[in-house]
């Protein structure tokens, strides 16, 4: 009786505290009705204006709140604001109530946009709060518009900063400032033990307060925080001063800006730990160029080198030759000395002996035109730096130790300089690739030399474990600034480069993934690269990559453009390829899972082979518009899987013309240890339809481990399908339960049929049948009936898809 008694009690209580502020509510909401020019409206009900009583006061009647039982408090929560609403959810759960329906109709009526149809929503409470945080940190909310978001006793930015795991700065760095000031200290806190990912988008060029306040906030949220991913998307002209203060408080360094204050949570020994010239030096210290020429060269810099590389397909490059030549002992050879050198000791354009020692002395503007004299074929890459030498940086020949320079005359070593000096002796008739030039010129310099921090001489912070770049071209100091800190950033797990024009720039990235892999606790286990040119073939690159990181699991690389060794109908690129890669086998590795995207060309099936022999590992193997010179070259590429692949259980093929490799397909089908194949846009069907589907389908039934089968844009069409309705028959040994035919010109009335078959056999057929893109609209009503009869046996995924611009996609792809 207890039970009853205390239920009694409370809804006593209720009434009593709401009748109170019942008249005055009453009042409000009579007043405008009085005075509505369209007649007075129904009064609310009682127990709603006790409810607007109640959540009006939440402040003094919160425990009392709580306490009430689930059918009163159910009612009483859709009236609370987001603030009441946070903090009641345990207490709701532990009544069996949910509030993900109203956080969903808040996400609605005030964020005003649809999440994904990619994103699946698990708790509506915290996308709301993150969504809600960066509005207000951003401005773009005002909190004071809408009741349910205003509340005087709470701080918007610390009520929901708990649930932030994701936070985007953007632009100018907005909201790096609010975080990190006094008023906001417990915000920053909270975040620090919360955010695990922190992208930046769309960035502009910032001020040093701007910088100073990033520093600190990456500071306490990296190195004394739980952010483990940082991503930046979509700079089209980063600016260097700020990208590399991001990458190098992203691997664990920091320093205090000059004039900022020291930090409180590194305790005693930060504070008085002295300056490291060299992490100063990197972080916007006094050598630093200055911000706009930094710019200026960045955007010159990747200006030249696309022009270049345009050039490449039309012209032979003997620098590139030089610089591959030069690097073939780095990426053959096992050590990794970070002041090897990248020029080539004796070549066609540099007779032996003209190289200067290394202990020559400076070069002057008259000893410079001297020795461009003395070899009228030497490469530029010699000359150029030393006339002009990039600043901080040091040349490839000249002395080995530091250079400084006193007074005007180190104005005229600004990076900005160098670029158009390069550009003048272009004009005049040298041939030289940009980034190449400044990877020789800064090759066998002392760190400290470079503005980089002596790593083994540093202090380490945290660092994070997943780093992105996409779309951010790397101008050749960012490039050199990400290879020397990756060389021993062994908390780094997976690493994206995307789109970043690294060029020639692409040997000192496998130079440091080599010297990151011969850590001890190297950790990097996937790593996804893709551009639109490489100065190495895919298929040489991947291999390098492969040797470079032995226990790489998961790599992923694509390449839109062929290189210019790609073509061997232009002069210069005929030879053997053995010179970048070696031709020693590849040694056994770890992958488990490799998606390569080619270029147009034919690959060279052994190459491709030799790294499947060398991946036995491997689980998964994905790829996109491959072409190779013969079916019989495809045919070896699928005995290599079936013969040293034992463990592979997903295989997939992306426009690639498989027309002529009919038997090759066949063959594929009656693999007995895969179970999930796709051929998407592959051009299946296009020749020998009638004969080859047969055999497919035959192929099929006799298959009891295949689980999956997806066959998009492959113009299937209705009789194709009937054909396929065949696998799943009375006789068939197959377990097929997933299956796409999307993009398959198949009709209502086909689709119809397909499903009265399957009917027919009385069998449940699949688990999921993906219909996307097909000619279903032109009759809606016999497509309904064949949607519903198919869901009695499996899950269908379909759209609503114009069909108007189907014969023009199947035309262009005649």
């Amino acid at each position: 009786m207890a039970a009853p008694e205390a239920w009694r009690a409370r809804s006593c209580w209720f009434c009593e505290v709401a009748a109170a502020t019942t008249m005055e509510a009453t009042s409000r909401e009579a007043a405008p009705a009085k005075s509505s020019a369209s007649g007075p409206s129904a009064p609310p009900a009682l127990f709603e204006l006790c409810g607007r009583a109640v959540s009006a006061h939440m402040g003094v009647l919160e425990s009392g709140v709580w306490a009430l039982p689930g059918p009163i408090l159910q009612s009483i929560l859709p009236l609370l604001n987001i603030y009441y609403l946070e903090r009641i959810e345990e207490t709701a759960l532990k009544k069996g109530l949910s509030t993900q329906a109203i956080w969903r109709r808040l996400w609605d009526e005030l964020m005003k946009t649809r999440p994904s149809s990619l994103e699946s929503v698990t708790c509506w409470r915290a996308k709301f709060m993150e969504a809600f945080f960066s509005h207000v940190l951003r401005g773009t909310i005002d909190v004071s518009s809408d009741r349910r978001l205003c509340d005087q006793r709470f701080s918007p930015l610390l009520h929901s900063s708990r649930h932030v795991r994701q936070l985007t700065i953007c632009n100018m760095l907005q909201g790096a400032t609010e975080l990190v000031a006094e008023p906001n200290r417990r915000v920053l806190e909270t975040l620090a033990s919360s955010l695990h990912t922190l992208k930046f988008r769309h960035l502009l060029f910032s001020d040093v307060a701007a910088q100073q306040s990033l520093r600190q906030l990456l500071h306490q949220l990296i190195h004394h925080g739980a952010v483990s991913q940082v991503s930046l998307y979509s700079w089209p002209v980063p600016e260097s001063a700020l990208f590399i203060l991001i990458l190098t408080m992203s691997a664990g360094f920091w320093q205090p800006g000059p004039g900022g204050p020291p930090c409180r949570l590194c305790g005693e020994a930060s504070r008085g730990r002295a300056p490291s010239r060299d992490e100063g030096s990197l972080l916007l210290g006094s050598r630093r160029p200055r911000r706009d020429a930094a710019e200026r060269c960045a955007a010159a810099l990747m200006a030249s080198r696309r022009k270049s590389e345009a050039k490449q397909t039309a012209r032979a490059a003997p620098t590139t030759r030089v610089t591959r030549r030069s690097t073939q002992e780095s990426l053959t050879a096992g050590g990794t000395d970070p002041k090897r050198d990248l020029h080539p000791p004796a070549t066609s354009y540099e007779a032996p002996g003209t190289k200067q020692p290394p202990s020559a002395p400076a070069t002057t503007s008259s000893a410079s035109a001297s020795s461009s004299t003395s070899s009228s074929k030497r490469a530029p890459a010699s000359s150029a730096p030393q006339s002009k030498p990039l600043k901080r940086f040091k040349r490839a020949a000249g002395k080995k130790g530091p250079r400084t320079r006193q007074g005007s005359g180190a104005e005229s070593e600004d990076l900005y300089d160098f670029v158009f000096i390069v550009a003048g002796e272009k004009e005049d008739g040298e041939e030289m690739e940009i980034g190449e030039v400044a990877c020789g010129a800064l090759d066998g310099s002392d760190p400290s030399c470079l503005g980089l921090p002596a790593l083994e001489a540093s202090q380490r912070f945290r660092s994070i474990s997943t780093l992105e770049l996409f779309t951010v071209p790397l101008s050749t100091e960012a490039a050199l600034t990400l290879c020397h800190l990756l060389s021993s950033w062994v908390s780094l797990e997976s690493l994206t480069l995307s789109y970043n024009g690294l060029g020639s720039n692409i040997f000192r990235l496998l130079d440091s993934l080599r010297a990151l892999s011969g850590q001890a606790g190297c950790r990097l286990r996937a790593l996804h690269l893709s551009d639109l040119f490489s100065p190495l073939p895919i298929l040489e690159l991947t291999r390098a990559i492969v040797r470079a990181l032995p226990l790489l699991r998961v790599l992923s690389i694509r390449v839109d453009h062929p290189s210019q060794r790609d073509n061997p109908a232009v002069p210069g690129n005929a030879g053997p390829t053995s010179h970048i890669i070696g031709d020693e086998e590849i040694p056994e590795n770890c992958l488990e899972q490799l998606e390569m995207g080619f270029p147009r060309g034919a690959q060279p099936a052994p190459l491709l082979c030799s790294v499947l022999k060398a991946s036995g590992s491997l689980q998964q193997l994905s790829l996109d518009s491959a072409t190779f010179a013969s079916p019989q070259d495809f045919g070896l590429v699928l005995q290599t899987l079936k013969e040293y692949n034992l463990a592979l259980k997903r295989l997939s093929f992306h426009d690639m013309n498989l027309a002529d490799c009919q038997s090759e397909v066949l063959f594929l089908l009656q693999n007995l240890t895969l179970q999930e194949i796709t051929f998407s846009f592959c051009r299946l069907f296009e020749k020998r339809p009638a004969q080859f589907l047969p055999e497919m389908v035959a192929a099929m039934k006799g298959n009891s481990t295949l689980k999956g089968l997806r066959l998009p844009g492959n113009r299937l069409g209705n009789a194709g399908l009937l054909a396929l309705a065949d696998v799943f028959s009375e006789d068939s040994s197959s377990s097929l339960c997933q299956l796409d035919i999307s993009s398959n010109c198949i009709k209502p009335d086909g689709l119809l049929e397909f499903a009265k078959r399957l009917e027919r056999w009385g069998r449940g057929a699949f688990g999921h049948l993906r219909l996307f893109q097909n000619w279903l609209d032109q009759d809606a009503v016999t497509a309904r009936e064949a949607i519903r009869r198919l869901r009695a046996t499996c899950h269908v995924v379909s759209d609503s898809w114009d069909s108007s611009q189907a014969f023009a996609d199947y035309v262009s792809t005649m």
